[in-house]
């Protein structure tokens, strides 16, 4: 016989995995929203629009390893792999198991690789994969709700992992994230998508090029 507390926590359950295979993608996004709202950014994924306009200044051609933080169910992923060099590799960030399980399962192109673990931990984690710097990392991390200390920590970590050269590719319903970029890169470009929901701010940082 089931005691109180199965018989408390199991419908919930339920219907989060019905959900889930309900509505797919987005019903994964939702639940994952849900168990972590400060640590995603929206509850709905980025637009096209959006998508389109933070990777329209990458240089493709260049790009060797392609990072991104807090990838969700993979709204950028795709668009990412789709103009990625057959060299290239695009490496996933994220502290939620949900995703990085649903995003394993569901994108088998080998140039993917997704990590269980923090952004804070990029210089770390790159060198696991074998490399040793970025050339582009993108964000969609809510920076106002992280936790104390965070913020900064990937603003920090980021700018140490880009080569020369690279940029750290943010979008935000806020501005907080580049008040943790401008202490580390010296030529921001700011820019706005109307057609997302909600609207957001968009934000590219450059790392100074070597001397």
């Amino acid at each position: 016989m089931s005691n109180y507390n199965d018989l408390a926590v199991s419908p919930r359950t339920r219907l989060r995995d019905r959900m889930g295979r309900l509505f797919g993608q987005w019903g994964v996004f939702f639940r994952g929203f849900v168990e972590h709202p400060r640590m995603v950014g929206s509850i709905i994924p980025s637009s096209r629009f959006t998508i389109r306009k933070m990777l329209d200044p990458v240089k493709w051609e260049e790009c060797k390893l392609f990072v991104e933080y807090g990838p969700g169910v993979g709204t950028f992923c795709r668009p990412v792999l789709e103009r990625l060099p057959r060299d290239g590799k695009l490496l996933v960030i994220d502290t939620n198991p949900l995703y990085i399980d649903y995003l394993k399962r569901t994108i088998t192109d080998g140039r993917f690789v997704a990590v269980h673990g923090s952004a804070a931990d990029v210089q770390e984690i790159v060198r696991a994969i074998g490399y040793e710097e970025a050339d582009y990392v993108l964000s969609g991390l809510p920076f106002s709700t992280l936790p104390d200390g965070v913020g900064p920590a990937i603003a920090q970590a980021t700018h140490d992992v880009l080569r020369p050269g690279g940029a750290f590719l943010v979008y935000q319903f806020s501005a907080k994230a580049r008040d943790y970029m401008v202490k580390h890169f010296a030529r921001i470009e700011q820019g706005f998508e109307l057609w997302n929901v909600l609207p957001c701010q968009l934000f590219w940082g450059w790392k100074g090029e070597a001397a």
